[in-house]
């Protein structure tokens, strides 16, 4: 996860773990994503490209994987539009794990 500091990936960490433990809820794990995951995080062009080059799938494929129209990676791609909100979460993910987080 791409967060604002050590400090808050620390605390996203540790309200996964109770989650998956039952202290907590899904919804209040959501909470602690929200506060803690970067707003600001972007994704280029170049990044995006490198991502679907990484994981060696077409953007067909990707598109599919994020559960959005091919159009729109081919326009991240080029630059006319930024993947926004879930979109992000997912590249986010698959960047820093592979395709093992969605299979």
């Amino acid at each position: 996860m791409s967060t604002k500091n050590p400090i808050l990936e620390s605390v996203y960490e540790t309200a996964s773990d109770l989650q998956k433990l039952g202290f907590i809820n899904a919804k209040r794990l959501s909470e602690y994503k929200e506060l803690c995951i970067d707003p600001s995080m972007e994704f280029s062009p170049e990044r995006i490209r490198k991502i679907r080059s990484q994981l060696n799938v077409s953007q067909v494929a990707l598109a599919t994987f994020i559960n959005v129209s091919p159009s729109a990676v081919r326009k991240w791609e080029q630059g006319d539009k930024n993947p926004s909100g879930p979109a992000k979460r997912i590249l986010d993910l698959l960047e820093r794990k592979g395709l093992s987080v969605l299979i």
